[in-house]
């Protein structure tokens, strides 16, 4: 395979002509090459190809089309991501509520593997996770105004505040090894089971660095399948011949599922709406597929907008 080669502007846009993409403004298109990348078109392009394994784009394709599904998917990771955040912030404020409450609040405690899960199995995990920790409590906590002011005025930095210098990563793998009660606690708040909740966090971790770092979203697969839900039934998402779903296990709709449970239902039906606008504006952009086939790609089924309704 040979090495790719810089290509100007003019000749980014000869390439994307000759696989058939229509090209109305070139100047626009010049443009939006330079400020997003031409690699971009390869994130959005695969919807559009034609199915014969050309590469080549189907018949009618416009420049603006790619680059609507682009914006979508920009749109898409913003909604998402400020959802995210309210659902860290919420699980590092009961967190260190419940450990502080059960366990102390001190440096010796939230640092005292005692003080975590008592399996042998996962004492190294814990070892790990606590120097985790104190090196991101060294470095993050000298940039942080509350830390620096606990440090200075008490000599210690209280659990409700350490969390807020620790990754949502960090704090979604404390919750792991927490120790039973600890845990049951927490999920119980939640309304879900430890087991839910102990999965739905890395993906979710995942999910926010993906959004934090303009990542493609919308068709994204998670590393990790959730476990089947009420939801998938009474949407009554299609199964594949090994009775699993076809959608709401490791897709977007799998994440609209996690924040349905997790969320305040306020905030989740404020997101929902956000999404179902932004898909409406896409819809209104591309004309060579149908909408159906962005929801396809996302993991949603055509109902999806049900889910708002549900208990």
């Amino acid at each position: 395979m040979g090495s790719k080669t810089f290509k100007t502007l003019d000749e980014q846009i000869e390439i994307l002509k000759q696989k058939g993409l229509e090209i109305d403004d070139v100047d626009y298109a010049k443009e939006v090459l330079l400020r997003e990348n031409y690699f971009f078109i390869s994130g959005y392009r695969h919807l559009f190809l034609r199915p014969d394994g050309s590469r080549k784009f189907i018949s009618g394709t416009n420049f603006r089309e790619i680059y609507g599904l682009f914006n979508f998917d920009r749109q898409l990771r913003n909604i998402l991501f400020k959802n995210i955040l309210i659902v860290e912030n919420n699980l590092k404020s009961i967190l260190s509520y419940i450990m502080s409450k059960n366990h102390g609040f001190k440096e010796q405690n939230y640092l005292n593997a005692e003080n975590f899960n008592r399996d042998y199995n996962k004492s190294r995990q814990i070892n790990d996770l606590l120097r985790k920790m104190k090196r991101q409590i060294n470095v993050n906590g000298k940039q942080h105004a509350a830390t620096s002011h606990y440090i200075t005025n008490y000599g210690y930095i209280p659990l409700w505040v350490v969390v807020k210098v620790l990754s949502f990563g960090i704090v979604g793998e404390l919750y792991s090894v927490l120790q039973k009660q600890d845990q049951e606690e927490i999920a119980e708040i939640y309304n879900i089971s430890v087991r839910n909740l102990t999965d739905y966090l890395p993906i979710l971790a995942n999910y926010r660095n993906l959004c934090a770092h303009e990542d493609l979203c919308f068709n994204n697969k998670t590393y990790k399948k959730i476990e089947n839900t009420k939801y998938h039934d009474i949407l009554n998402i299609n199964q594949n011949e090994d009775g699993e779903y076809v959608c709401g296990t490791n897709d977007l709709f799998a994440i609209i599922i996690i924040m349905k449970r997790i969320l305040k239902a306020e905030d989740f039906i404020l997101m929902m709406n956000e999404i179902s606008y932004e898909l409406d504006i896409l819809d209104g952009k591309i004309e060579t597929i149908p909408i159906e086939v962005i929801l396809e790609a996302m993991g949603f089924p055509k109902n999806y907008k049900e889910i708002v309704r549900m208990d």
